[in-house]
């Protein structure tokens, strides 16, 4: 077997195959292409020989531009360091490959003119569909990509965005989370969020809470979101009579409340409940566990690839929403009071 560096592969030329192989250019093309049953099994025996003698690699990326397609699927992201945003993206990835794609991610960090730049780098690689999971605040190029090709928003709306959205059932979430913590005996519940900063689930987990907390007596509630104050307000939580806990709409805020908790010098989880959302690998770890609602992620993110892929197929259906259900994973967190 030959072995060839990277750059020895990338010297290599069709047309060196050709010859190494001695038949016409156009032969060695149909071979790599789609006709190779064009070609006598003689012919193609040759070229495949002669390929493997040479090392030759074909450029996947010309290829595809010249056919008019690259299998390329972007992915824009707000944030990669979530742990939401890598399981999802590990799903997209996964079906993408399994279907003959290849992605390619953007990370925002949050940023408006790293999302600009991003979607002007992914325009130029012409990516074949675009899956979007951040605010959409450069509405005009997300519009002008939505023309050009199917668009998928993951997680949050992007109202002018006439598009599939796949994501998390969050007013069914919000009601499981709550209906076990008031089973289990808390009476009083603080709901605990990343600043909702316009983000369309953030908000509509808030709004369900509020209204989940109107309709059931005996318990009461108010959401709080993090910031600088966040060991402060606990403290203040901390202090009111009544079995208490804290439902953390995110891993994000789960983090930042264990954290607060453990400088606060709280006996977990014998002073406060802990409910989340998200199940993340470490919530074993605390204590006797924290109570998770877990979300289907890999489901998540593999959905929003086959919704992609329908509209790449032509599927001209009126857009989908594609809500899914989080699964409860009971822990000591939320031991029954």
């Amino acid at each position: 077997m030959n072995h060839f560096s990277a750059a020895q592969r990338s010297r290599v030329t069709m047309l060196d195959v050709a010859e190494r192989a001695g038949v016409s250019k156009a032969s060695v093309s149909r071979f790599i292409g789609d006709d190779r049953a064009l070609l006598s099994d003689a012919i193609a025996l040759r070229i495949e020989q002669a390929i493997e003698a040479l090392g030759y690699r074909p450029n996947q990326m010309a290829r595809g531009l010249k056919r008019g397609r690259t299998r390329l699927i972007g992915m824009l992201v707000a944030d990669i360091r979530n742990p939401y945003s890598i399981a999802v993206m590990h799903g997209v990835e996964t079906a993408c490959r399994r279907h003959g794609y290849s992605l390619v991610v953007c990370n925002t960090d949050r940023d408006d003119e790293q999302e600009r730049q991003h979607l002007a780098a992914l325009r130029s690689y012409n990516i074949e569909g675009l899956i979007v999971n951040t605010l959409g605040h450069h509405l005009d190029q997300l519009l002008e990509l939505q023309r050009e090709m199917p668009l998928v928003l993951v997680d949050r709306k992007v109202e002018p965005l006439h598009s599939d959205l796949v994501g998390l059932d969050n007013p069914a979430a919000v009601r499981m989370a709550l209906e076990h913590l008031q089973q289990q005996g808390y009476r009083d519940v603080l709901m605990v969020s990343e600043a909702a900063d316009g983000t369309s689930s953030r908000l509509e987990r808030q709004a369900s809470f509020i209204a989940e907390i109107d309709r059931r007596p005996g318990l009461t509630g108010r959401v709080l979101e993090l910031d600088a104050a966040l060991e402060n307000n606990l403290h203040t939580f901390l202090a009111k009579p009544g079995a208490k806990a804290l439902f953390c709409a995110n891993g994000i805020a789960a983090l930042a409340c264990t954290r607060a908790l453990k400088t606060l010098g709280c006996h977990l989880f014998d002073d406060v409940g802990l409910l989340a959302l998200d199940d993340l690998d470490w919530y074993p770890l605390v204590g006797s566990g924290i109570t998770a609602l877990a979300q289907p992620t890999e489901a998540i993110g593999a959905s929003a690839f086959d919704c992609l892929l329908k509209r790449l197929r032509g599927d001209s259906d009126p857009t989908r929403t594609l809500d899914f259900l989080p699964e409860l994973i009971v822990r000591g967190s939320t031991r029954r009071l």
